[in-house]
């Protein structure tokens, strides 16, 4: 499964009620990082459905969700497990530098 686009009402329903471990990338259409990354992290989507929940949310669509988060450059990427977020990375350039932040937590 790809990486799915979240807004606020997604975003509370799955990261803050059902508590699933999340990785949710803060980015914004306008970002040629972001753009960028999209096929790796897509990737890195579909190997790791089984294990959390990859997740885009549009800064430019939901500023009240990256404001809530400190999220000041894009891309951002955030784990978050209970409900809570854990660590964050910025702009990495690699789907392998996104699995090594994340195998970290698992």
């Amino acid at each position: 499964m790809s990486a799915v686009n979240m807004n606020q009402e997604v975003f509370n329903r799955v990261v803050l009620e059902e508590k699933k471990i999340a990785l949710v990338e803060y980015s914004a259409p306008w970002c040629v990082y972001c753009r960028r990354i999209a096929p790796a992290y897509e990737k890195f989507a579909e190997q790791y459905a089984d294990k959390l929940v990859a997740a885009h949310v549009n800064i430019d669509e939901d500023p009240e969700l990256a404001k809530a988060y400190q999220v000041e450059l894009v891309p951002t990427f955030i784990l978050y497990k209970d409900g809570q977020p854990v660590d964050r990375m910025v702009a990495p350039d690699s789907k392998a530098k996104i699995e090594a932040f994340v195998q970290k937590h698992l």
